[in-house]
């Protein structure tokens, strides 16, 4: 654990991809017949990891023989050196990771989505100003402070094509890195100018009187893949029957948190596992959940990339997705 955490997975006390294969039709295995195969998986502490957690509490995980521990992490780019060194098996986190990873060979594969955003009404994430900045429209964020968790992945980037969108200039925005927990004190301390931020954060802004600015993935690419599940392709060849079992497991579970039938269930894992108030644990904004890799819009979140000059160069999604 602790070479893990030294590696880049930090714990939090609040919040801060084309066609299947035949992943599902795997035999579960019976935990009955021995002892629970343990698994190590990095995910975000935010809302959207409820699916991962409520899967694992409904017993998805168990009924295909796997025991699963959440390591939580600041963002994927952040788990890859744990993945690759074998200190976890899996990771949840943004494309960018793997984007990165990729053109560097380091044999990071994509095995399957886990959420993307909203084609249309109140996405999962914004871009929120302090009421004191006085910014009302994206072309404002030009020459201010912008907070996004993770530098130069798809928070700046599709909010320097919403900037560029509105008539704004893209290249003059500062950005700050600052893990989503850290955003609202930041904001209120005038440290940065506006946050862009995950539910609950969007809510909790706007509650207080900060300003919304704009949804960048709805401004740019409407229902853009925000989480994918990564592992090695090493792992993928040598270790067949985990990788196997882990995504059949993992598309049932995503199955199961986007079935509205479940969404208590869903939302009592926000409440288990975050330290939010039960009133904004019981109205967030949850994304759409969805195994299938989504290869378009990967494609389009790495053109954008290399158009701001966040990539050298497009990443192989030949090599880099391998649906499971």
């Amino acid at each position: 654990m602790k070479k893990v955490i030294a590696l880049g997975l930090i714990a939090a006390t609040a919040i801060a991809l084309t066609a299947c294969t035949d992943s599902d039709a795997s035999s579960p295995s019976d935990p009955a017949d021995g002892d629970l195969r343990q698994v190590r998986v990095a995910a975000l502490p935010i809302t959207e990891t409820a699916a991962l957690w409520g899967g694992i509490k409904a017993g998805i995980f168990a009924k295909r023989g796997l025991s699963v521990e959440v390591l939580p992490a600041q963002g994927g780019a952040q788990a890859i050196p744990a993945l690759l060194n074998g200190d976890i098996d899996f990771a949840i986190g943004q494309p960018f990771g793997p984007f990165r990873a990729d053109l560097q060979d380091l044999g990071v594969v994509m095995i399957g989505n886990y959420a993307s955003s909203y084609a249309e009404g109140d996405d999962i994430n914004a871009v929120v100003a302090s009421a004191k900045s006085g910014i009302t429209r994206p072309a404002e964020l030009a020459g201010r402070r912008v907070a996004v968790n993770s530098l130069g992945a798809a928070g700046d980037v599709t909010i320097m094509a919403a900037v560029e969108k509105d008539g704004g200039d893209p290249s003059t925005i500062k950005f700050v890195e600052v893990a989503f927990p850290d955003a609202p004190a930041q904001l209120e301390a005038g440290n940065i100018d506006a946050a862009w931020v995950p539910e609950p954060f969007v809510t909790q802004l706007r509650s207080r009187g900060d300003t919304f600015i704009v949804a960048p993935y709805q401004a740019v690419v409407p229902g853009l893949t925000t989480l994918t599940t990564i592992t090695t392709k090493e792992r993928t060849e040598k270790d067949v029957k985990l990788v196997d079992d882990f995504a059949a497991a993992m598309k049932e579970t995503l199955q199961w948190a986007q079935d509205s039938a479940n969404e208590t269930a869903v939302r009592q894992a926000i409440k288990d596992n975050l330290q939010l108030p039960e009133p904004v644990a019981d109205s967030v904004k949850l994304p759409e959940f969805g195994w299938d890799l989504d290869r378009t819009s990967l494609q389009t979140l790495a053109e954008l990339a290399q158009k701001y000059r966040v990539l050298d160069k497009q990443p192989n999604l030949d090599r880099l997705i391998q649906q499971k």
